[in-house]
Parts: C-alpha cells; structure tokens; sequence
C-alpha cells in the first residue's frame, strides 16, 4: 500500500508472501524487517519508492520509484538483489506503475488500465489483461501455485471483481460483489476464497473461488467507512478468519463460519494494514470481533501485525474460543522510524 502524498514518513509498506517479514519505504529509501523479531535485515538509502515487493525471504525485490529523480521513475520496474546490491533487470512502461504482485511462477504488473503477466524466472510476457481505469491500483493474488489468482475490479460503476487464473492464464469468472465501485479485495493464500468491500465500507463479502458463490457476508459497522485492506489467515488449510482495517481506525476479525472455531490451529501472522494514526473502539457482535484502541488477543490464537503511516509497528495476539468470545493483548509495539534509523547491520 502506497501513500505518496503522506506528511507522514511511512511512503509504503508490504509483508511478504508468509507475513516472516516486511519491506516499508521513506523519502529516504527502502529497509526490510523481521516480522518476528524486529530486524532491519537491509537497508538501502537510494531515495525514495512508492512500491517495494518482497518474494517471500529471498533476495529478490521488486521496487518502484517515487519519481523523485530520474533514475527513479514510476514508470520503471526495477528486479533488485539484496545479496549484490545491484539491478537484476528494469522493465520500463508507458504509464506509471500501480503495483506489484509476484511468486515463484509469476510477475504481475498492475497499470491504470492494463495489467501484464509474465514469468518470473525467464521474464517472457504470458498476457496482457485490458482493465477498466483502475486508478488505485487495485487488485489482490494468491501466492500458492495450486490456486493461483490474480483479483482486478470489472468495473468504475459498481462492485464487480474480475478473477483470472494466473497459471493457466485465463479468465475464471467474474463476481457482481457489491453496488457500489470497490474499495479494497484480498485473496486467501491458498486462492481458495475472495473477500470484497466497496467504497460506501459497511458490508464485507466473501465469495468462493472455485465456484464465484458467496459464502458469507459481513457488516462491519453503520456508518460509511474506508476500507484500507482486507487480509486473510496466511495458511495453506481453510482461511477461517478475515481482517479488515478501515478509516474508523477500528482493526475488525470475521469467523468464516462459526464451526471451525472448534478446531485447533497453528498460530499464524496477519497483514493488517498501514492505518492512519492508531486503533480505536469498535462494535463487536457476532462472528465480528474488533481491537480496541491500541491494536491486541484459547482455543485458537493468531498474530495480527499493524503498521500506521506514522512509523507505529504494533503486533496483537487474538484468541477465540468455541464459544466464540475474543481476547486481545498486545505483544510487542515500537517505532519504525527510530529502528531503521538507529545502529542495525544490514545483509
């Protein structure tokens, strides 16, 4: 997620594939930290970018410039290697670019109003998909090679998603989610579900891939909101929980189905998203649990990680029992700007 015209220092921030680490970018230059522990693991001070992509804890980035000086131009691709410190490859384009997904197969480049596909290992383009004007860059992939998805809104007058397989490069379906133009879409890991918001942010549905069915439709407040992101469990079995964070400065989880609470799970990280200034109060009625002011935490517990544009990392253990009742706390919260800007060996 993007914020160049920001006062804030944060331009943008990115987990990586399995949420172990994150890229974030200043006016400065770009860094990558350890989820887990806080690690600056590199340190770049090129200038500025509005797009730093990780491929899961490889050296490989994908970045883009801010265009604050020639040689970084929002119109250039730039394939970079941490372990060299040096290009890999630069792949120019017409138009600014508006994100970057990639994985080990497949390099996605999202443009206002088309998006390439290509191999990320020989770096042949496969297709070229023409969108609608998607001036925010919208669109949402699921990283794992057996569900493969690519996410682009369908249309600027209602809630309409359009899904293709990025694998066998072809179009899957497209879903009518919402009446309203989209404001966020995420895809589970494993390509196995599709959640969706429009720009009015009061309801959250959640649709089934394979089958372009909903499954289940959340609201997550009255009052119109924006939704900054939507965020799925980071786990190759059912994404049974959906995080969403919004300019109510509430961070709300959605059960996807009440009966798979009973199972145990492995604890897992979640993107929450790069939010204004902090959390504040929220509702919290059924199957819908939302944080409480600072960001927070039986049978099942996850991580939730949040940075704010203000340079705040905040991490948030979440339990749900089977009878569906939440615990928050807060595990771990400091400064981003005061980590990278301080004594730390870089790789």
């Amino acid at each position: 997620m993007a914020n160049q015209s920001s006062p804030y220092p944060i331009l943008c921030a990115s987990f990586n594939q399995d949420n172990s680490g994150f890229a974030i970018s200043t006016k400065d230059g770009f860094k990558i930290i350890d989820s887990n522990t806080g690690r600056l693991c590199y340190d770049r001070a090129v200038g500025a970018f509005i797009i730093v992509e990780m491929l899961y804890s490889s050296s490989l980035l994908a970045i883009v410039g801010a265009g604050e000086q020639p040689s970084l131009s929002p119109r250039r691709l730039c394939l970079f290697n941490t372990t060299t410190g040096a290009p890999l490859r630069e792949m120019n384009f017409l138009t600014s670019i508006l994100a970057v997904r990639l994985n080990r197969k497949r390099l996605v480049v999202v443009l206002q109003e088309k998006t390439y596909i290509y191999d990320s290992n020989s770096l042949s383009m496969l297709d070229t998909i023409d969108t609608v004007p998607n001036l925010k860059g919208l669109c949402a992939f699921s990283p794992s090679l057996e569900g493969c998805f690519l996410a682009l809104p369908a249309s600027t007058a209602k809630g309409a998603v359009l899904v293709y397989n990025v694998m066998e490069l072809q179009l899957h379906c497209e879903i009518d989610a919402h009446r309203s133009p989209l404001a966020a879409i995420a895809l589970s890991s494993n390509g196995k579900y599709i959640a969706t918001a429009s720009e009015q942010g009061t309801i959250i549905r959640i649709h089934l891939v394979s089958e372009a069915t909903k499954s289940y439709s959340f609201r997550r407040g009255t009052c119109s909101s924006t939704i900054f992101s939507l965020s799925f469990a980071p786990s190759l079995q059912l994404p049974d929980i959906l995080v969403a964070t919004s300019s109510s400065g509430s961070v709300h989880i959605f059960s996807l189905g009440f009966e798979t609470n009973q199972r145990t799970k492995k604890s897992g990280s979640f993107l929450g998203s790069i939010l204004p200034y902090s959390v504040n109060d929220g509702l919290d009625p059924a199957h819908h649990h939302v944080l409480h002011n600072a960001v927070s935490a039986g049978v099942r517990r996850a991580i939730i990680s949040l940075i704010a544009y203000n340079g705040c990392f905040q991490e948030y253990a979440f339990t749900l029992n089977s009878q569906n009742e939440s615990t928050w706390s807060l595990e771990r919260e400091f400064n981003l700007v005061a980590v990278i800007s301080g004594n730390a060996e870089t790789s």
